[in-house]
């Protein structure tokens, strides 16, 4: 009996050993792979105890994991991983300035509960939307304004934990633990330990025995899951600045803007962060970052962001001016960039949170930026000489470096780029490794502040400690976990940090032809995933709808993109392709795109999908339902030409094609736009090309004459291209060849003239920009075609602005929310769409960030997906619109989007189009 099946009937949660399970629960956002034993999804804190219990009969190790972003390889093990983010994720109480929380509660799910109470967790880790407080707890973890609130250690308060035999004791009161452990700790000198007090390195005997007592919840804290499991915490929480402010230092060096950290620390700043020119200039070529490339001076190669806390806006506004002139007055810096508004503030936060994901996009094949020497920290005030004789080092081993972090408290988080599979490059990283270590004790500091251990750095500790100190860390072990059955090899006893190293141990791919083209092949493109895990967060932006909604790892982007890793590393990868339970893991995957942009690294599950089904189908065959939406325009067409008849007759194709029966379907109009198009006389005008989608022409048409009209008054002439489909259909069905041939005859329709090319449904309209390149390599008319494709709202927003279009007062006084279509959002931005709606007289535009809707196409017809669809939309798009005025416009740049709306929300939505037509008023 497997031993999924054996620990199954235990647990109200469920317990899995698939191999794909296994696989991707194998790594975590370190350099390391070592594939568990089976996964292990508690509901409560008595399946974790008997989950323990049955793993000691069975002499099993069991590991405790949250969110798995850890950098040194903490969550990786051959063991039971006991995934606490799934269930385990409640906030039990907050009182006062206390929480309770269960392990998988994640830190931004704390902070807005806490937010209500004017409260929030002092640590601040920059992957607080997918980081759990367990994760924290195990890592003691910090975060950029622990110069003000310290680490995780000084805010937990209790802890409720499982011991290795199963044992729940009261870690305040358990005499047989206190004993133990007072009588290991009474024999060892902690004098002089640790050297600097933002330390996350072997277990934290110095702040269990801080102030004379002996506090046992203090020694679990950063001890990796090695101790004990933890299954609920009380922590403390601390009141939220009423005011905010950031000053922006732009230097000609990272070493300039080291040096002008004190300045910064003197003024009282609660955060000081570093961004080096490496970091600066990948944040320019992504859409989602795009902001902060328009407020810069000039070409810094380091930015120092200094964030203020304060009781008023004044008051903060006040201390950037300080820290300006103080920084000018010592020459620190050429310019002081001045965020002192909300919206000011948000591009300069989002890029210097995405330092980590924005240094990995960088990686080239398996030359990734990694994490082993990235964790260091020394007193702030040897920083400068520090990161001077550090960069020295580097260059002595041929080695390239990205250097970002906390110049507030001497934590720089430098990664150099080594690619493991290169021979000679493991002992390099090694060599680096030991040198790092003894440069930072050198200087006074820590190998670890805030990423802990793992299998990167434990290996070092008896020699950073010292033989009592160390032998005193693995008896507290043996205290704890006497059969070493808890994350065995982490923090003592630990293996050499060159073992389960994972690029060196993955199989070479074996070749594999695509239809899409990769940039280094399918398993490249999938592999360049480095597991951060951004696509885990759930409050905000719009990836991953599926996993927030289900919250499970394999319906994740980073899921999905390893389980294709295990399929493409396979001695038959198209084979592989055609597995079932791969088929599964990526079923619902939404093709949204939001991965494209969002992900640091810009992984294309939505590309690595179809070519997925591609395949799949070549060993299974293509469904009739994907046949038939993959034909959606000749569907479409043949619907309006035989309309109402065809209203009335469409739930007859319900269960042929597996469509939900609870979902309208969409009604077929006989004034079809190319109908209505060919009974007009061509306006003059500057040419422009107005691309026909399926929708717009046979469903919406309304939305393609207001086009129409509103780009003839803006003095355009408009020619329509509606002789074909763009196979943006037969993309999402994964039907690469009928879509390569749709792709080619639209290029060769739409090459050879200069004329903008516009269109109104994002998905169809950006397919010409993105999909194409992929379909058609080699091609010199895509770039073209590329280059001239525009949305509408970009040439209508000129218009208005060259005053060739002038909108009326129509809507004056009106509320307008706006959502976004994914594609547009991930491929371009919404920011045209938003600029057009804000140029009507008197209209108030709110974006809403409400993910995706959950329709995704024909995603939500279908009878399988509609439930997971209507959940997506009830995350944050249907409240938001309930939470607003019933006279409230909406709009809504998909057809996907609006039909969603109008089905769940009840509110019918109108595209931007509509409503500036509406404001321009009659011809």
């Amino acid at each position: 009996m497997s031993l999924a099946r054996t620990l199954a009937p235990l647990l109200a949660g469920d317990v899995r050993d698939d191999p794909y399970t296994r696989h991707l629960y194998s790594s975590d956002a370190s350099m390391y792979a070592i594939e568990p034993l089976a996964v292990a999804f508690p509901r409560h804190a008595d399946d974790v105890q008997a989950l323990v219990a049955a793993c000691g009969e069975l002499g099993v190790p069991v590991l405790p994991r949250g969110a798995g972003t850890s950098l040194a390889g903490q969550t990786v093990g051959a063991a039971v991983i006991v995934d606490f983010s799934r269930h385990m994720n409640r906030i039990l109480e907050i009182d006062g300035d206390t929480a309770r929380v269960q392990p998988g509660v994640v830190q931004d799910q704390l902070n807005r509960a806490a937010r209500r109470h004017g409260l929030m967790f002092g640590p601040d880790t920059s992957t607080s939307n997918r980081a759990t407080i367990g994760g924290m707890i195990g890592n003691n973890s910090a975060g950029s304004h622990s110069v003000l609130y310290g680490s995780t250690i000084d805010h937990v308060q209790a802890l409720k934990v499982v011991l290795a035999d199963a044992t729940t004791p009261d870690l305040a009161t358990d005499a047989r633990l206190r004993t133990a452990v007072g009588e290991v700790l009474d024999g060892v000198d902690l004098s002089g330990f640790p050297r600097f007090w933002r330390h996350a390195g072997g277990y934290r005997l110095d702040a269990a025995t801080a102030g004379g007592g002996l506090d046992l919840a203090k020694l679990i804290v950063g001890s990796e899951g090695t101790l004990a499991v933890v299954t609920e915490a009380t922590v403390g929480l601390v009141p939220l600045p009423r005011a905010k402010a950031i000053a922006v230092g732009h230097f000609a060096s990272t070493a300039a803007a080291v040096a002008a950290t004190a300045d910064a620390l003197s003024s009282g700043a609660a955060s000081v962060e570093l961004l080096d020119k490496a970091i600066l200039d990948l944040s320019r070529r992504r859409v989602d970052y795009a902001a902060l490339a328009g407020i810069l001076e000039g070409d810094p190669e380091a930015l120092l962001f200094v964030e203020f806390f304060g009781d008023s806006p004044a008051e903060v506004a006040g201390r950037v001016d300080e820290l300006a002139m103080t920084w000018q007055a010592g020459g620190h810096g050429y310019h002081t960039l001045k965020a002192v508004t909300k919206a000011g503030q948000e591009a300069v936060l989002k890029v210097r949170k995405a330092g980590l994901g924005l240094l990995m996009a960088s990686s080239v094949g398996s030359r990734r930026p990694l994490a082993f020497v990235e964790d260091t920290a020394v007193p702030p005030e040897r920083l400068l000489p520090y990161v001077e004789e550090f960069a020295r080092l580097l260059d002595r081993h041929g080695l390239k470096a990205g250097f970002y972090g906390h110049c507030s408290v001497g934590c720089l988080h430098i990664r150099p780029f080594v690619d493991l599979r290169v021979p000679g490059e493991i002992a390099t990283m090694r060599a680096v490794a030991e040198e790092v270590a003894d440069l930072a004790a050198r200087y006074g500091g820590v190998n670890s502040s805030e990423h802990g251990d793992g299998l990167a750095r434990s290996e070092f500790n008896r020699h950073l400690f010292g033989d009592r100190v160390y032998e005193a860390m693995r008896q507290v072990k043996r205290i704890f976990d006497p059969e070493g059955r808890l994350n065995p090899g982490k923090i003592v006893d630990a293996p050499p940090m060159t073992e389960h190293l994972r690029d060196p141990n993955l199989p070479e791919p074996r070749p594999l032809a695509t239809t899409l083209a990769f940039d280094g092949g399918m398993h490249a493109a999938a592999d360049r995933c480095m597991n951060v895990g951004v696509c885990r967060k759930d409050d905000t932006g719009v990836m991953c709808p599926s996993y927030m909604a289900t919250r499970e790892e394999e319906h994740s982007t980073r899921g999905r993109a390893n389980a294709l890793v295990k399929a493409l590393s396979s001695p038959d990868p198209r084979r592989a392709l055609g597995d079932e339970r791969l088929h599964g893991i990526l079923d619902l995957c939404l093709e949204c795109k939001a991965c494209q942009s969002e992900c640091p690294l810009g992984v294309d599950m939505a590309a690595l999908k179809s070519e997925f089904l591609h395949q799949y189908q070549r060993e299974h065959g293509v469904p009739l339902r994907a046949r038939a939406f993959g034909a959606i325009r000749t569907l479409n067409r043949l619907g309006s030409a035989t309309a109402p008849l065809s209203n009335w007759l469409a739930g007859a194709v319900r269960g042929p094609l597996g469509l939900s029966r609870r979902r309208p379907l969409p009604r077929f109009r006989r004034d079809t736009l190319p109908r209505w198009f060919a009974r007009r006389k061509p306006a003059a005008g500057r040419d422009v090309i107005l691309l026909a989608d399926s929708f717009t022409s046979f469903t919406e048409p309304g939305i393609g004459r207001a086009a129409v009209e509103l780009l003839e008054r803006a003095g355009h002439r408009v020619r329509l291209e509606a002789s074909g489909c763009c196979g943006r259909s037969s993309i999402s069905k994964g039907l690469l060849d009928r879509a390569r041939t749709m792709a080619a005859d639209m290029v060769g329709r739409l090459a050879g003239s200069d004329a903008p090319i516009v269109g109104l449904e994002p998905s169809c309209l950006l397919t010409l920009k993105d999909e194409y390149a992929a379909l058609l390599p080699g091609d010199p008319r895509v770039a073209d075609v590329a280059a001239r494709a525009r949305l509408v709202p970009e040439l209508l927003t000129e218009a208005i602005d060259d005053g060739r279009l002038v909108l009326g007062d129509a809507l004056r006084g009106r509320e307008i929310l706006l959502h976004g279509h994914c594609h547009e959002k991930a491929v371009t931005g919404t920011a045209a769409t938003r600029a057009l709606l804000s140029r009507i007289p008197g209209a108030e535009v709110t974006e809403i960030d409400a993910g995706c809707c959950g329709m995704a196409g024909s995603f939500g017809f279908e009878a399988e997906h509609y439930d997971l669809s209507m959940k997506i939309g009830a995350l944050r798009l249907f409240p938001a619109i309930a939470a607003s005025s019933p006279d409230t416009l909406l709009a809504a740049t998909g057809v996907s989007c609006r039909q969603q709306i109008a089905h769940g929300a009840g509110r019918t939505a109108r595209h931007p189009v509509e409503l500036v037509h509406e404001a321009a008023g009659p011809t």
